[in-house]
C-alpha cells in the first residue's frame, strides 16, 4: 500500500452493474437484436452525423474521438436505451419456450449501442471531463438507473430466466455457461425481481436517488481538489525541495495565472514530495490540511450531508432486499462472503500493523527531540521525518531513484516483463485516434505474432482528470458466433509532466504503480472468454486487484531493474548498491502504510454495516469510528469520508478491504514464481491459463487453487510488509 496513491477505482466499468455486456454490431445476429425499434431508429435518423450510430471507420474500430462531440452523447444514450428495451421486449415476446440460448444468451448479446456510447462516455468523465459531460452525467444517471430497473423488475423476463435456471440440468452447460446463468439469475433476485409491486416502486426511487448523490459526491470532490492551491512567493519557503519538484511547481503556477511564483496542489505528484522534503513545517501543515479537509469545508462542495444520505439510502435498500446491512448485501457476491469475515481478517493484521506504526512514531519523535524540535509529531510531519529516518537507516531516499525511472524507461520495463512472462510484444502507433494529446497507443501482439489488443496510456496529471490511477476498457474481449472482439484497454495515471529538457521522472513508488496498473491491463488484454460480461476484470471486487498486485513484484527484482532502470542522462544502469538499499528499505514505514489503509477499510465497513437508515452526523460518525478502532492521532485514514470516492462515488462500497484481500492472494501467488523462477515459462503459462485468461468465467477461488494447488496463506503478505519475521 502506498501513501496517497489511489489505485483503480474502475477496474471494470460500473456500468456493467446495470447493463449486460454486449457484442459488436457485425456479430450480433441473435433474435433479440432484430427486434423492431422505432424510437431508436427515429433518433438515429435525426442524428445522421452522430459517430455512435455507425461502425467506427478506424483501425480496430477504436472510438473515433476526433468526430465525437459532447452533443452526441445524449441522443446516443437515448437511442441505446430504446434499442435495448426493444431487444428485451423481443425476448419476452418470443412464443417459444424459454431456453438458455433464446433468453440468457439473448440478454447477454443485447445492448450493443448502449454499451458503445457508455464505454466512451464513462471513460472520459474520469479521464478528460468538462462541465458539459458532468451535466450530461446528471441527466443520464437516472435514465440508466430506470433502464436497469426496467430489466431486473420485468416480471415476464424474470419468469423466463427462472424457468431456464430451474431446468439448467437439461442444457448440458459448460462452466462459463453455468456461471452466466447463475450470475444472471442472481442479478434479477438482487435487482428486486421477487419484490412486491409496491416495493419495486420504492427500489426504483432509491436507486435513482443513490445514483444522483454518487454523481454529486464526485463532482464536489473534483471541484474541491481543483480549487486548492498552495501559492508560494518566497524562494526561501522552497527550502528542502528537489529542483525538479520546484520546476514543476513553477510550471503549475504559470498555468494557474501565478507567473513568477510556485504552486502546489493536492494531486499526488505535488503534495507527496512537498510533505516529504519541504522544511517549512507551517506550509506542510497547510497543504496537508488542504488535502484531508477536501469537501469538508461547509461550502457548496461539502460532501458530509451527501455521504450520510448515501449511507442511509443504502441501508434502507438493503433492508428492502432482505439483508441485515448494505455490507451483507454487497459481500454476498464477493469471495469474502460476509462483513464478519472481513472484520476477522482485519483483526488479524491490525494489531501487528498498529504496533509497527507506534514504533515508527517513537523513532520519529526521538529524531525530532534530538534536533531540539520542541514539538510533538503530527500527521503532517510523518513524510518529512520518516524520510529522514529512511536516509539515516538505509542511506536512501526515493529522490535518489528518480533519475533511473523516467516514464519512458519504466514503460520499457513493464513491456519487457510482460514479454518475458507471456511472450507479448508492443508496437507504438502515433496515427490512431486519441481522446487527448497526452494519450499514447500501442498495438499488442501475442507470442504467435497475432494482434491481441490495443493498449492506451494516459499518464500525466491535468485538471480534467480525477486523481489516482486505474485501468478501464473501451471494448472488452469476447467471442460470439465465431467472431472475436479484440480488447481496447487503457491505463490512466497522474504523473508529473516533463519540464524543460527533463522527462517525467518517477519515484520508485510511482514506477511500481505503473507495473500495478499494467497488471490490470494484462487481465483485460489476455482475457480469452466467450461472454463479454465475464471478460478480463469482470470479477469480484476483492479479487480484481490480485493480478495487479502480483505484477508489482517484478518491479523489485534485480534482474528486471537491470533491464530498464537506467539514468535518463547517462544511460547508466541503476547501481547494485542502490538496488540493495531499495530492497532493504522496502519494508520501511509499512506500519504507517498498512494502518492508514486499514483505517479507511474499517471506516468503509462501519458506514456500510449500519442496521438502520437514520441519518448520521458524518463528522461525528467518522470521529467515533476512528476512536473505536484505536487509530493513533499521527495517522489519518488514507481516505476520510468526505473524499472517499471509492465508496461514495465508485464501486467499492463495503469493498475497500479488497486491496488487502487481493494482496494476500498476490503475495502467495508470487511465492510460486519465487519457488520456480520469476520467469519460469510453466508457471507463467499456468498463471495466464488459470487466472488472466479466465476472467469471471468460473469461481475465482477455484481458479486460484488450480494455479497454486492450495488456498492462499496470510504469512507471505505479513513477511513482505515486515510485520512477520522472515523464515
Amino acid at each position: 500500500m502506498k501513501g496517497l496513491t489511489l489505485k483503480p477505482l474502475f477496474s471494470a466499468m460500473a456500468l456493467t452493474l446495470m447493463l449486460s455486456a454486449c457484442a459488436s454490431d457485425s456479430a450480433q445476429t441473435n433474435a433479440a437484436s432484430q427486434a423492431p425499434n422505432v424510437v431508436a431508429t427515429n433518433i438515429m435518423e435525426q442524428n445522421v452525423n452522430n459517430p455512435f450510430f455507425k461502425p467506427y471507420d478506424t483501425f480496430m474500430e477504436i472510438p473515433d474521438f476526433d468526430k465525437i462531440r459532447d452533443e452526441h452523447y445524449l441522443p446516443a444514450f437515448k437511442a441505446g436505451i430504446a434499442a435495448r428495451e426493444a431487444e428485451i421486449n423481443a425476448i419476452t415476446a418470443n412464443p417459444d419456450a424459454a431456453t438458455f440460448a433464446n433468453t440468457i444468451e439473448a440478454m447477454e448479446y443485447s445492448g450493443t449501442l448502449l454499451t458503445k456510447v457508455a464505454s466512451v462516455f464513462y471513460n472520459l468523465t474520469g479521464a478528460n471531463t468538462n462541465p458539459a459531460l458532468q451535466e450530461i452525467s446528471k441527466q443520464v444517471s437516472p435514465m440508466l438507473s430506470s433502464a436497469s430497473d426496467d430489466i431486473y423488475l420485468n416480471d415476464k423476463l424474470f419468469k423466463r430466466v427462472k424457468v431456464v435456471h430451474e431446468q439448467a440440468d437439461k442444457y448440458n452447460l459448460d462452466t462459463a455457461q453455468t456461471k452466466l446463468l447463475e450470475d444472471t439469475y442472481k442479478r434479477f433476485t438482487r435487482g428486486g425481481a421477487n419484490l412486491s409491486a409496491e416495493d419495486k416502486s420504492t427500489l426504483r426511487a432509491l436507486n435513482e436517488q443513490i445514483g444522483k448523490l454518487n454523481l454529486e459526491f464526485g463532482d464536489n470532490l473534483l471541484a474541491e481538489t481543483n480549487a486548492f492551491e498552495l501559492v508560494i512567493d518566497k524562494e526561501a519557503d522552497l527550502a528542502g525541495l528537489p529542483q525538479d519538484v520546484i520546476d514543476t511547481a513553477a510550471a503549475t503556477a504559470t498555468k494557474r495565472g501565478h507567473e513568477g511564483k510556485w504552486v502546489f496542489t493536492t494531486s499526488r505528484p505535488s503534495i507527496t514530495p512537498f510533505l516529504t522534503y519541504a522544511e517549512n513545517r507551517e506550509l506542510r501543515e497547510n497543504i496537508y490540511k488542504g488535502y484531508i479537509e477536501r469537501a469538508n469545508n461547509d461550502n457548496a462542495n461539502d460532501n458530509k450531508k451527501n455521504l450520510a444520505k448515501i449511507a442511509s439510502l443504502r441501508s434502507e435498500k438493503a433492508k428492502l432486499m432482505g439483508y441485515k446491512t448494505h455490507a451483507h448485501f454487497v459481500l454476498e457476491e464477493r469471495t469474502a462472503k460476509t462483513p464478519e469475515n472481513v472484520y476477522g481478517l482485519l483483526d488479524k493484521v491490525w494489531p501487528a500493523a498498529l504496533a509497527q506504526a507506534n514504533a515508527e512514531v517513537a523513532d520519529m519523535q526521538e529524531l525530532i527531540d534530538s534536533q531540539n524540535g520542541g514539538f510533538k509529531l503530527q500527521a503532517w510531519d510523518w513524510w518529512y521525518y520518516s524520510d529522514q529516518i529512511r536516509v539515516a537507516k538505509y542511506s536512501f531516499n526515493e529522490q535518489q531513484t528518480r533519475p533511473y525511472f523516467s516514464l519512458e524507461s519504466t514503460l520499457e520495463g513493464v513491456f519487457y516483463t510482460a514479454n518475458r512472462l507471456f511472450g507479448i510484444t508492443v508496437k507504438e502507433r502515433t496515427d490512431l485516434p486519441k481522446y487527448h494529446p497526452d494519450v499514447r497507443t500501442w498495438e499488442v501482439h501475442d507470442k504467435d505474432g497475432s494482434l491481441l489488443a490495443i493498449f492506451m496510456g494516459d499518464y500525466y496529471v491535468r485538471d480534467s482528470k480525477r486523481g489516482g490511477a486505474w485501468m478501464n476498457a473501451y471494448r472488452s474481449q469476447y467471442k460470439m458466433n465465431g467472431v472475436e472482439s479484440k480488447p481496447i484497454i487503457v491505463n490512466v495515471l497522474n504523473y508529473p509532466r516533463p519540464t524543460g529538457d527533463e522527462p517525467s521522472l518517477l519515484t520508485f513508488d510511482e514506477a511500481s504503480t505503473l507495473f500495478h496498473e499494467f497488471g490490470h491491463a494484462l487481465h483485460g488484454m489476455l482475457s480469452d472468454v466467450k461472454y463479454a460480461s465475464q471478460s478480463g476484470t469482470s470479477v469480484p471486487r476483492d479479487y480484481v486487484e490480485f493480478p495487479s498486485q502480483v505484477m508489482e513484484n517484478w518491479m523489485t527484482q534485480p534482474e528486471v531493474l537491470a533491464q530498464f532502470a537506467k539514468h535518463y542522462q547517462t544511460g547508466e544502469v541503476i547501481p547494485t548498491e542502490l538496488v540493495k538499499k531499495i530492497q532493504a528499505a522496502s519494508k520501511f514505514n509499512q506500519g504507517f502504510a498498512t494502518v492508514e489503509y486499514m483505517a479507511a477499510t474499517k471506516l468503509d465497513l462501519d458506514w456500510h454495516t449500519l442496521t438502520d437508515s437514520k441519518l448520521r452526523d458524518a463528522a461525528k460518525f467518522e470521529a467515533e469510528s476512528l476512536m473505536n478502532m484505536g487509530l493513533i492521532e499521527e495517522i489519518a485514514p488514507r481516505y476520510r469520508s468526505t473524499y472517499f470516492s471509492h465508496i461514495f462515488a465508485g464501486g467499492y462500497s463495503a469493498g475497500y478491504y479488497s486491496y488487502l484481500w487481493s494482496d494476500i492472494l498476490g503475495a502467495d501467488a508470487f511465492e510460486a514464481f519465487k519457488e520456480n523462477g520469476i520467469f519460469d515459462p510453466a508457471t507463467a503459462q499456468s498463471f495466464r491459463d488459470n487466472i488472466l485468461s479466465q476472467g469471471g468465467s468460473a469461481d475465482p477461488m477455484q481458479l486460484y487453487r488450480q494455479f497454486r494447488g492450495k488456498d492462499a496463506g496470510i504469512e507471505p503478505l505479513l513477511r513482505s510488509r515486515g510485520l512477520l519475521e522472515d523464515k
